[in-house]
């Protein structure tokens, strides 16, 4: 990526997590090699053909996906000072409920019927 321009993530604000972008051509496939309980793995194999998937194609979805909530959740983001203090003051003083929220409070829980 050439000086002048920023990754997508980067324009919206988003820090990027520093991994290195390679062409196509580039990327390798390597192994990982998993020793499991039986019964794991037919858990596996079982949700993996509800999907049509094969055990290692439904493995990557959900190691990647999970890969991704993890970093997602450790994103670290800046502020100016007085951007931190209106940040601040919305978390201290957060808005009365509104007619929807104190709905929704008042409602029982799908697993609780």
């Amino acid at each position: 990526m050439s000086k002048g321009r920023s990754s997508t993530s980067e324009s919206l604000g988003v820090p990027s997590f520093g991994f290195a972008e390679r062409s196509p051509a580039a990327e390798t496939k390597g192994s990982i090699n998993l020793r499991i309980e039986g019964k794991t793995r037919r858990l596996i194999d079982a949700a993996a053909a509800i999907l049509g998937k094969t055990r290692t194609e439904f493995m990557i979805e959900s190691a990647r996906r999970q890969a991704i909530d993890v970093l997602l959740d450790q994103r670290l983001f800046a502020l100016d000072p007085d951007r931190y203090d209106a940040f601040v003051q919305a978390l201290d003083n957060p808005p009365a409920p509104g007619p929807k929220l104190r709905s929704l409070m008042r409602r029982v829980p799908a697993w609780r019927k």
